[in-house]
């Protein structure tokens, strides 16, 4: 029988789970001790770490989860839930043998379970996916009116392709020269979209249709900082140097930098994606740290994510506590290239970025930026209370050189 634990881990929330047992452990009953196996086999796939730790026994579990029968989906799709990336990849394959194999026999899928599953957004989102991918497959109709429901839903995996079709709808509209109908349409695809390819494309739209579009405020990228350096970078030496910004914030302090006394200054950037330039402000040296700080207004209390884009060497402080960090230099930067939870508390918050510079001297080495914003889980930006106005947009710098592979 599938113990106590096993149900502790597994089990769904309580009004889907009284829908589900009663089918399920009748089920469990007709087929025998199946299905006690499975609970077993389920455990090891989830017991798969890094490295191939427990791989040959997840591999032989899967193999036996694959030829379960049909009913026994929801459960399968459950225990994704708690299931690190390589188990989820496992556990996927197994349900995507069961669709097959009952689907080649003509036989039926328990739809009704799996679209209950796919409605819970506390469900894990990859598995989400999923289950909306099985009902394409069996409920095509149905699942089109569903998709067209997800625009703001919790998984990014689905609200792309609800994003995609309010895209779509638009440019229909722009195509037959519903112009005001577009804008509406593409405003609130803008507004549902987090995908940083899809948010371009839908700016690039409404500006054609002559409408302003603050990307920055949109991601929720900080703009205002006050900045300090340069101090010494030498031989990397300075990303473990504990410079005076890391104890102390005094806006009106002056200290020993790298060629003499350095303060603190405000910046702002109004670069489309939150890029702020430490060359401008601090000079374009090679060799250098330095830092930026700022207080962080939030308007709620609870968990959030920095996410950083950064190509130099940096580390993080959230409310005086270290965050992360990285010692490595132009490997080259992104959108959310790092994501680091944090846990924000209303009002004032207090953010320390540490920036280093190594001494490479090539032209695509001299970049010396980052960007950072505060977000939720599905990247949606969480506006400080006192945030400023975005700063005018300022000029795309020229195309650099290709970076090579990461430098320490």
């Amino acid at each position: 029988m599938p113990t106590a634990a096993f149900h502790e881990r597994f089990r769904p929330p309580s009004s889907l789970f009284m829908k589900l047992r009663l089918p399920l452990f009748a089920a469990f009953f007709l087929a025998g001790s199946i299905f006690g196996a499975q609970d077993a086999e389920i455990d090891l796939v989830l017991k798969i770490g890094p490295e191939g730790a427990h791989n040959a026994e997840a591999t032989q579990a899967v193999a036996m989860l694959a030829k379960a029968p049909a009913e026994q989906l929801p459960r399968l799709l459950f225990a994704m839930n708690p299931a690190n990336e390589i188990a989820a990849n496992y556990l996927r394959s197994a349900v995507d043998a069961v669709v097959d194999r009952t689907l080649a026999a003509k036989g039926k899928l328990p739809v009704s379970e799996i679209r209950a599953f796919l409605l819970n957004t506390g469900n894990n989102p990859r598995a989400r996916r999923l289950a909306y991918e099985i009902l394409v497959r069996v409920v095509p109709a149905e699942a089109a009116q569903l998709m067209a429901g997800f625009a703001n839903d919790p998984s990014v995996e689905l609200r792309y392709d609800a994003v995609d079709l309010l895209i779509q709808a638009a440019a229909k509209q722009k195509e037959a020269k519903e112009n005001d109908a577009a804008l509406k349409a593409y405003q609130t695809a803008l507004n549902a979209a987090r995908d940083q390819k899809q948010i371009e494309k839908i700016a690039g739209e409404l500006r054609a249709l002559g409408t302003a579009v603050d990307l920055p405020r949109h991601f929720g990228f900080l703009t205002h900082w006050r900045v300090i350096g340069p101090f010494d970078n030498t031989a990397l030496a300075g990303f473990d140097v504990v410079y005076p910004p890391e104890k102390e914030f005094v806006p009106a302090a002056e200290y020993d930098g790298k060629a003499g006394k350095v303060r603190w200054m405000e910046v702002a950037t109004g670069e489309e994606y939150g890029k702020l330039d430490l060359n401008p402000p601090l000079g374009e040296l090679k060799g250098v740290t330095g830092y930026a700080s700022m207080v962080f207004n939030s308007p709620i209390e609870g968990p959030a994510e920095l996410r950083l884009g950064c190509k130099n060497g940096w580390k993080i402080w959230f409310n005086g506590d270290f965050v992360f960090g990285r010692d490595e230099y132009h490997r080259g930067a992104r959108i959310d290239q790092y994501r680091l939870p944090v846990t924000l508390k209303m009002g004032a918050n207090t953010i320390l970025l540490k920036v280093c510079q190594n001494e490479d001297v090539q032209d695509w080495t001299r970049e010396w930026e980052f960007q950072l914003r505060v977000c939720d889980a599905t990247g949606t930006a969480i506006l400080a209370t006192d945030r400023p106005p975005t700063p005018p947009a300022e000029p795309k710098p020229k195309a650099k050189s290709k970076a090579p592979s990461a430098k320490k």
